[in-house]
């Protein structure tokens, strides 16, 4: 099993900046994409931003481009969210999500972390 755990969600005024962290752990043999969706109040959970297994391809829904980056620390299975010039907009819930297989089991799989609120208002 794959434990994804995101940390960083705070309320914080228009303009300012944020960084979500997401690590993960368990019995994990290889992980691949990784990468942070978000869901706001009564819409669906929509992509934000991913990044690649190795070769650090990353790619950004257009309402966060210019805005927030995405980084990986390959050694830590650990995935960043950088976000600045934050917008009321962007008030959701972050979800960290990865693919990855275990050992016990070698095919690929789709995890989701718990979820941390960000918050931009005035």
């Amino acid at each position: 099993q794959v434990q994804l755990v995101e940390s960083g969600g705070a309320a914080v005024q228009p303009g300012g900046s944020l960084r979500l962290s997401c690590s993960a752990s368990g019995s994990i043999f290889r992980l691949t994409n990784m990468g942070w969706y978000r869901q706001a109040p009564g819409k669906q959970r929509e992509f934000v931003a991913t990044i690649g297994s190795s070769n650090s391809i990353t790619n950004y829904a257009d309402s966060v481009k210019g805005r927030f980056t995405i980084a990986r620390d390959y050694a830590k299975n650990t995935v960043y969210l950088q976000m600045d010039s934050l917008k009321p907009e962007d008030t959701a819930v972050y979800y960290c999500h990865a693919v990855a297989s275990t050992y016990s089991d070698r095919t690929y799989d789709s995890y989701w972390g718990q979820g941390t609120q960000v918050t931009v208002s005035s």
